[in-house]
């Protein structure tokens, strides 16, 4: 079993496959880690970079449901994401694809999974999978980090505020 230590995101590509994994540990139980990612309210004040704002187009996160929004910075739009969500067990899992308008080759599987570890913590643990080493790499140097481990802090502070 993996752990990491308080706030800590990691993100590990791993060498012989096109994968990219994602753990983080949060100071609260699945069902608002959960929430914060299906409720558009919550999803907009935390996804992303602080440098960023999200406008959703569509935001139904239910098995067979779709996404849509778009990146704003300064009000100009910078990029545009998308995807189907294959499957969703509440408080537990999240199956979607994740396509990327701007390098539309790119589209990744994702699975989400909260884990309760306990004392109200909750280790979310995302694996994305796509279709080359040339993908995975692109994904990786697109500053994709930035906006998780930016996006991540920002959810702690909405967790911690009781949204």
């Amino acid at each position: 079993m993996s752990t990491t230590t308080e706030h800590e995101t990691r993100i590990e590509a791993d060498p012989e496959l096109p994968t990219v994994r994602i753990v983080r540990e949060f100071d609260a139980p699945a069902e608002l880690v959960f929430r914060a990612h299906v409720d558009p309210k919550w999803v907009t004040q935390w996804m992303g970079p602080r440098s960023i704002d999200m406008d959703i187009q569509v935001w139904d996160i239910r098995t067979g449901g779709e996404y849509r929004y778009t990146a704003l910075r300064d009000g100009a739009e910078i990029a545009h994401f998308y995807g189907s969500i294959h499957r969703v067990e509440e408080n537990a899992k999240i199956v979607q694809t994740f396509g990327f308008e701007e390098q539309p080759d790119a589209v990744a599987l994702e699975t989400l999974t909260l884990t309760d570890i306990g004392g109200g913590r909750t280790r979310l643990e995302a694996l994305s999978l796509v279709y080359s080493m040339q993908d995975r790499d692109a994904m990786l140097a697109s500053g994709m980090d930035v906006g998780v481990r930016e996006g991540y802090e920002k959810l702690d502070e909405l967790l911690a505020a009781g949204s």
